[in-house]
């Protein structure tokens, strides 16, 4: 049961397309047309509507942007169609509007069902709509990296639990690893650090200063520096105000202020405003009586003895050699006090430290060995099933004797670089101690050897292709892109290709650009891409092929002659081949 559909994609402005309408239905759709015509358009415009890189290339020179927009039948509760509506998309009669537009200067829009969304909505779709391949794909599948990859896939959830687990003790291995690295290579540099932080603290501590001592002996300082003239200046301001006792006649504020009260109460009941001035004329009376008083004791109080001088200004001095190494004032000091005196802690705490970072690494890598070995028979087991599957697959495929298989290996490293795995110490990565390398015997006594060497084009293509197809029984896709996935494939391979690809078709939506007419003829459909020249602009239309001109195609696809007869007489015995068996 196809569970969604890839129905329609309109193309502006992309590349050398206009206003191209590409419809797709579901079961087998081949994509054809002659070298250089554009018909991987298909694939770079799918490419932009599941969220790949936008590259302002791909407008069409004196174009303002190039638009994608792409109709996608999806049934309601769907993977993809439950997203699409977290992300506030509206389906409409179970129908998912897409759109993208990447303007000339490289700007990137896209919208879900009616609604601007971020790029990443669109790629978290992608696995749940489409799988496209192309002739990259087969060049990834020549890495070890990728091929582990297929393997995690097909075993699934077997390997999923252990992966997860290996995963977070691989990564919390990589901390401990890298503090106890730290801790162990930068000793000296700390110890260093410990003894000046030492140093300062004990100067510190040994002048044991008060937070705003600073300040408060400035002041200090400063007054017993003119203690003399501060002594003079109260006497005399203390005279001014209440008289000398040995000068009789002198004339001093408390007594010119006294009569001016008495003169001001004589009269004070005749006029109220003159009874508020009496008022304030005795507060002032009791003001100077208050300073006159204070002034006299300001006068014994004051210490104009050198020897407490001296001490302050050696006080001073001592607190100004912490302030030039610690900071700016005496708070400042004591701050940084505080900080590296818990520093200090840290520091003498690095040696129970590393010994508990040591216990600690020594029982994640106990750990991700035990975890290591269960991945690797997970592995193992689905390899095997994985191998027979694809190789049950290549039968069908025009390789009947052919055999996949897969090895794991495993690297043995120093001790202090890996862990521990049936006695033996091998390496290990992010995603376990295995080497996954796939293996192709192409015929009978050829010795088992890595795709990447023992692989030519065709077979490379075939065993990808067998690999999906393993794939789509396992983990679905509802929509498959094949991009040429038959280069480098002709004669009855490329005619079980064709097969192998309808049978594909029958339970999800295969797309096919191929060059390859013993391929075409099996799809359910076929679409042509043709380049035109008005003379200025070359650009290519989509045009879908049936009857007359469905056998034109298949035989310029043959022979390159469209009219030929013996053209002609293959491209219907194809296409009536192929019907039968399907």
């Amino acid at each position: 049961m196809v569970v969604s559909v890839l129905e329609e994609m309109r193309i502006r402005s992309l590349g050398v397309i206009d206003d191209a309408v590409v419809e797709l239905s579901p079961g087998f759709t081949a994509v054809t047309g002659e070298t250089g015509a554009g018909k991987t358009m298909v694939v770079t415009s799918l490419g932009l509507l599941l969220g790949g890189r936008a590259d302002p290339a791909l407008v069409r020179i004196g174009a303002k942007a190039a638009v994608v927009e792409g109709r996608i039948g999806v049934p309601a509760g769907a993977p993809a169609a439950l997203r699409a509506e977290e992300a506030g998309a509206e389906l409409d009669d179970g129908t998912l509007l897409i759109s993208r537009t990447v303007s000339a200067e490289g700007r990137s829009r896209a919208h879900l069902g009616g609604r601007s969304v971020p790029v990443g909505v669109l790629a978290e779709l992608a696995d749940d709509l489409v799988a496209v391949h192309g002739q990259t794909d087969q060049q990834g599948l020549l890495r070890p990296a990728r091929q582990r990859e297929a393997l995690d896939r097909y075993a699934g959830d077997a390997v999923t639990g252990p992966h997860t687990a290996y995963t977070a003790a691989y990564r919390g291995l990589r901390a401990v690893t890298a503090e106890l690295a730290e801790l162990t290579t930068r000793a000296r540099e700390r110890v260093q650090e410990a003894d000046l932080l030492r140093f300062g603290l004990d100067e510190i501590a040994a002048v044991a200063p008060r937070a705003g001592e600073d300040v408060e002996l400035a002041a200090e300082a400063e007054r017993l520096g003119h203690a003399e003239a501060l002594a003079s200046a109260a006497a005399l301001a203390h005279t001014a105000l209440v008289g000398d006792p040995e000068d009789p006649e002198g004339v001093d504020a408390a007594t010119l202020v006294s009569g001016a009260g008495r003169a001001l109460d004589a009269v004070r009941s005749h006029d109220p405003a003159l009874a508020a001035l009496a008022e304030r004329t005795g507060e002032i009376s009791i003001l100077l009586a208050d300073v006159a008083g204070e002034l006299a004791g300001y006068a014994d109080r004051l210490d104009a003895d050198p020897r407490r001088l001296s001490a302050v200004e050696e006080r001073r001095a001592a607190l100004a050699s912490l302030t030039r190494k610690y900071g700016d004032t005496v708070d400042s000091v004591l701050a940084w006090s505080d900080r590296s005196a818990a520093r200090l802690t840290e520091l003498d705490g690095d040696d129970g430290r590393i010994e508990e970072l040591t216990a600690e690494r020594d029982a994640l890598r106990a750990e991700l060995s035990v975890l290591a070995r269960t991945l690797t028979e997970v592995r193992t087991e689905a390899a095997a099933r994985f191998a027979e599957a694809v190789t049950e697959e290549l039968a069908s495929l025009a390789m009947p004797h052919a055999r996949v298989s897969f090895a794991l290996r495993l690297t043995e490293c120093d001790e202090d670089a890996g862990v521990e795995i049936d006695g033996r110490t091998v390496a290990y990565g992010p995603h376990g101690v295995d080497e996954v390398e796939l293996l192709l015997a192409p015929h009978p006594g050829a010795p088992p050897r890595p795709i990447a060497k023992g692989a030519s084009g065709g077979e490379l293509s075939r065993v990808m292709l067998a690999v999906e197809v393993v794939f789509a029984g396992t983990d679905p896709v509802p929509t498959y892109l094949f991009d040429e996935v038959d280069a480098g494939v002709g004669g009855r391979a490329a005619v079980e290709i064709g097969r192998r690809l309808a049978k594909l078709a029958k339970t999800a939506q295969v797309v096919v650009v191929t060059h390859l007419p013993q391929v075409a003829a099996f799809a359910d459909r076929q679409l042509l891409v043709e380049k035109t020249h008005d003379g200025s602009v070359t650009s290519s239309g989509v045009t879908v092929l049936e009857g007359e001109d469905r056998v034109r195609e298949l035989s310029r696809m043959l022979a390159g002659q469209e009219d030929s007869r013996a053209a002609r007489a293959h491209a219907e015995e194809l296409l009536a081949a192929a019907r039968t068996e399907v």
